[in-house]
Order: structure tokens, then sequence, then C-alpha cells
């Protein structure tokens, strides 16, 4: 790959990954070992989140088409080395944090998948793109699933940051672009329509009745999460990124 062509994005967008059982097979230790390495670089690099969590399901039995996934986020890799994320100084110190959820984006089990971003002092700090455990009957469904997984991180994190000295005095501000999964959060009276939803996400309404969080809208547009959990146009992707502020290194001065 040192002599392949750079792309701008990780992932086609649009593009669809799925088992693809009759395709011709790949050497799978090679492809498990391509993945580990990415996922390390996931640590630091939050717009590889999503490319290498995906390609990640389908390590039992890759195909050509995973192969071809996976060489295209080296390609994206090879030409985003200048790019990190900054950190301003003396940037805002109240934690916020942005949830969403691709409904049934799996056309293998139809799961949704959940994605999350943490921003303090202006840049990303903690993010996560992982496939929900049960399959949604909604969108809503959905996006409160992922909401509650962004939740219980949340309290994690307000945890350690009150171990460094930053205690967040107000409740931490969760962003999602589903009104309705807003209401469920807020209006007991809608639990009826949501029982058949495992217990343990309802922990999220606890969160927002105590004053720990508070479940707010944000416009699809800025809604920095899309980036964990889908393939995005070059011209989202790029907006979405600097919202991260991932920037060029050399150009931070």
């Amino acid at each position: 790959m040192n002599n392949s062509n750079l792309v701008k994005n990780p992932i086609v967008p649009g593009y669809k990954l799925s088992k693809d059982e009759k395709g011709a097979k790949v050497d799978a230790s090679v492809f498990k070992q391509v993945v580990g390495s990415l996922m390390y670089l996931t640590a630091t690099i939050p717009d590889l989140m999503y490319g290498v969590s995906l390609i990640s399901r389908f390590m039992l039995c890759p195909t050509e088409q995973h192969w071809l996934a996976a060489k295209r986020l080296l390609r994206y890799l090879k030409g985003t080395t200048g790019l990190g994320i900054f950190y301003q100084k003396g940037g805002c110190k109240q934690l916020t944090a942005y949830s969403d959820s691709d409904f049934a984006g799996d056309v293998d089990d139809r799961k949704s998948t959940s994605g999350s971003v943490f921003m303090f002092s202006s840049g990303a700090v903690s993010w996560s793109s992982k496939e929900q455990p049960m399959v949604s009957l909604s969108t809503t469904e959905a996006e409160y699933i992922a909401a509650a997984s962004c939740a219980c991180q949340c309290v994690w994190l307000r945890r350690v940051l009150e171990k460094l000295g930053y205690v967040q005095k107000k409740c931490t501000t969760i962003l999602c672009d589903n009104s309705s999964t807003i209401k469920l959060s807020k209006n007991p009276v809608l639990h009826g329509r949501s029982k058949h939803i495992d217990i343990r996400f309802h922990f999220l309404c606890d969160l927002v009745k105590d004053g720990v969080i508070d479940l707010s809208h944000c416009n699809t547009q800025d809604q920095v999460a899309d980036i964990m959990m889908k393939p995005l146009r070059l011209e989202v992707f790029l907006k979405l990124r600097s919202l991260l502020s991932v920037c060029e290194v050399p150009n931070i001065n």
C-alpha cells in the first residue's frame, strides 16, 4: 500500500457491507492483523472509528469486498497522517455529548449502529461506534438506545473529570436530532409505548430526572455523531471532521 492512491474519505458514500457468502475469500489472518492494527489508531483518530468498526464485523469470514474496504481505510490513513485533534488552551471546561443512530443500517441482521462523541475544551475526547445488541422497531427506539449508551459513558466521564479536578457542576448536555427520543426520556406517560425496550435502557430517564444529563435537540446538519455510524458525502464528512477539531497539525499556529 506504499504506492497506493490517496482518498479523502474512509468509506465510499452510501456503501453497504454485507457478509457476501458467495464472494471470493481472502486470508483471514492477514485481514485480522490489518483490523487489529487499525483498532489501535481509533484511540486517537475519531474519523477512522466507523470504518474500522464496520469491517471488524466480518473478521470471521472476510471476502474480497471486505478486503477492499480495509485497503481504502489504509489509503485514507496514508493521506491524513498530518491531521490531529486540536485542544484549545483555556477552552470550555463543560462536557458536551452528541448521540445518534443509523436505523437498521446492517443489511444482514437489520441491527442499528449507535454513535457518540464527547467534546471537552474545544476537541473530541471520547467517541464510539457500536452495533446495538437488539433489533429496533423504530427510529425513535434506535435513537433512545443510542442515547442511553451515551448517558452511561457520560456518567463515567463526569467521574473521571471530577478526579482530575474538573467537576461538572451543571448537567451534561447530550445533543440528539430526534425529538421523539427527547420526549420519551422526559415524559413517563409515553412509557407504555416503549415497555418492550430492555429495562436497562430506561436508565436514561432516571439521569434526566436527576439532572445529571439534559437531552437537547440539534439540527441534523450539525450532528457530529453522524460521522461515527454511517458513510457520508465528502463535503459532509469534511465538515463534521472539522467540528471534531481535527485539523492539519502544521497549520495550528
